[in-house]
């Protein structure tokens, strides 16, 4: 034991090497006394919390109908009871983004409210207006009446300034215990493949993010908003290190459409591909796998009208990498309709710039929505002619041509077929179906047996009923 201490002790005297020397104990008051807390003070009365209610229709059942045996045989059509309202509450962060009382969240935290408080730091709360929601970026736009009264805010910085490594403080509300600061770096730029929506390029941290936190800030040394948080990884429901914010460049583009009451409009580039892996790079003749590599044009559109084609791989928007299509889409969305972007390229192995004319998707044909009757399967369904300006609303392929079933009435006959939302009609009874007109013709000469062709996705289903 004697042998061990003095071992211990021997290794104490010996001097300290270079990078031990840098990091040394703080050898001043001052040194000791270096804190957060002046760029709290700054940031945390422009972070609110947001409580968000949303009145549901239930029935009551009787035990026997919750019985998985029972509802096999019988199904779900036999509800007893009288309807009853449920009252759904969410919890979750705002920041304030103009002192006259425009609030950005994430659009998950007010989806379907039928009533949204805002809570400001100083505990007095505001019933909110919805300006705008964009379920593609989760980003939500309020606004609450202050009478006047200038608010706090946050400035947005540049998201495309910070670097991996920089300092980094979420703010926010998690788990409703109060507005609370944690602190980190900023772990990873760009990921995309976190969230659901195809514009989704995100900012990763590892700030301790909480349910609750989401729509709340996350800032930089300087007191600047440069991402709201929205999603965490996790298998426990809590902070693994692992937390995700949408940059702020495109909160602020959203932001501003809001507030001019615009709507939420994105530029589309009307141009589709694949990301250009190792094994393509290497078939392309390319040093390294980088960048878009186009599979579709749509003609007319702006990347047509401003030269580009097949085959082409962007590398670049604006001087800033893309690595895959979500990557590119962010970055073309978080520009304002009326820009020019600047592509760079590479074609057949040479480099080249593209001015990139930011438009918004043409809705040609018009989408034309229409509910189905008759007696036939597809009485009740809700369709419409698909376009970019369509499809991109509803989350399709902006590519995609025909008839889209979009919603069911809630007594229609289509709710016993395997129709879904999303499919596309091809043809019907044998007919080919290119416009809602076309459907509307078919379905009105009615037939007692129906023989429909759908597309979903990448498969094509044909289905049979009798009537």
């Amino acid at each position: 034991m004697r042998r061990f201490a003095a071992a211990l002790l021997a290794l104490a005297l010996l001097p300290l090497s270079a990078g031990a020397q840098e990091r040394a104990l703080p050898q001043s008051r001052t040194e000791i006394q270096l804190s957060f807390a002046p760029v709290v003070r700054q940031v945390s009365p422009a972070v609110v919390n947001i409580y968000s209610r949303r009145v549901e229709q239930v029935r009551s059942v009787p035990p026997l109908f919750e019985d998985p045996l029972f509802r096999r045989f019988f199904g779900d059509q036999l509800m007893f009871g009288q309807p009853r309202e449920r009252v759904q509450q969410s919890l979750g962060s705002g920041v304030v983004v103009d002192a006259e009382g425009v609030i950005v969240t994430n659009n998950h935290v007010i989806e379907g409210a039928t009533e949204i408080v805002v809570a400001l730091a100083d505990r007095r709360e505001f019933e909110a207006k919805l300006l705008a929601a964009d379920p593609k970026t989760d980003i939500a736009v309020l606004r609450i009446d202050t009478k006047g009264e200038q608010l706090p805010v946050l400035a947005f910085r540049d998201s495309d300034d910070i670097e991996i490594g920089d300092l980094v403080l979420a703010v926010g509300n998690p788990f409703g215990v109060g507005q609370t600061v944690t602190q980190g770096i900023v772990s990873a730029l760009a990921r995309t493949g976190v969230g659901d929506g195809d514009t989704q390029s995100f900012i990763q941290t590892d700030a301790a993010i909480n349910p609750g936190n989401s729509g709340g800030a996350l800032v930089t040394m300087d007191g600047r908003l440069v991402g709201i948080n929205t999603a965490i990884y996790s298998r426990s429901g809590g902070s693994m290190g692992i937390g995700f914010a949408i940059p702020s460049n495109l909160v602020n583009q959203t932001v501003h459409q809001a507030v001019t009451g615009k709507g939420i409009v994105r530029p589309w580039l009307g141009a589709g591909g694949q990301m250009v892996t190792a094994e393509l790079a290497g078939s392309l003749g390319m040093v390294r796998p980088a960048g878009v590599l186009l599979s579709d044009v749509y003609a007319g559109g702006p990347a047509d009208r401003a030269g580009l084609k097949t085959g082409d791989i962007i590398l670049k928007v604006d001087g800033r990498e893309v690595l895959d299509p979500r990557a590119l889409k962010f970055r073309i969305a978080a520009r304002g309709v009326g820009e020019t972007a600047t592509l760079d390229i590479q074609r057949k192995g040479e480099a080249r710039k593209i001015s990139l004319p930011l438009e918004t998707p043409p809705e040609n044909p018009p989408r034309d929505v229409t509910t189905l009757t008759g007696n036939g399967p597809l009485s009740g369904a809700i369709v419409g002619n698909m376009s970019p300006a369509y499809n991109e609303e509803l989350g399709l392929d902006s590519f995609g041509r025909g008839v889209v079933v979009t919603d069911a009435t809630p007594n229609g006959l289509v709710r016993q077929t395997h129709l879904r939302r999303g499919d596309v009609l091809v043809e019907v009874n044998g007919v080919k179906i290119a416009t809602v007109s076309d459907l509307k013709a078919v379905v009105q000469k009615g037939a007692r047996e129906w023989r429909i062709t759908i597309r979903r996705g990448d498969q094509t289903m044909n289905l049979k009923y009798k009537v």
